[in-house]
């Protein structure tokens, strides 16, 4: 069990080890121009972003805004409604006590 353990990790070790040196070998850019190249993409990644917060946060107050016309127009129209049936009961009550 403990050799079949250690045969397992001594090719992982090995495959890390071929990995590195490939990877070391064949790679396409100095670490340099590598480094500059992501901190470049994250520049990128990071105007893209800023810009993609700021459409959430305009589309976010759009929102907000048409809901509270949305809201103020309700609220008008109950109220409306409310002084109708007050008028309408205080009509009909006249009524009644006339009668």
């Amino acid at each position: 069990m403990a050799e079949k353990t250690d045969s397992r990790v001594s090719y992982f070790l090995v495959g890390v080890g071929i990995g590195s040196v490939l990877g070391i070998l064949l790679a396409p850019k100095s670490g340099e121009e590598t480094r500059e190249y992501l901190s470049q993409k994250a520049e990128e990644g990071s105007g893209y972003a800023r810009k993609k917060a700021r459409e959430l946060r305009e589309r976010a107050e759009d929102l907000v805004e048409r809901g509270t016309e949305v809201l103020t127009e309700k609220k008008e129209q109950i109220t409306a409604a409310v002084d109708v049936g007050r008028e309408t009961y205080e009509r009909e009550k006249s009524k009644a006590q006339g009668a």
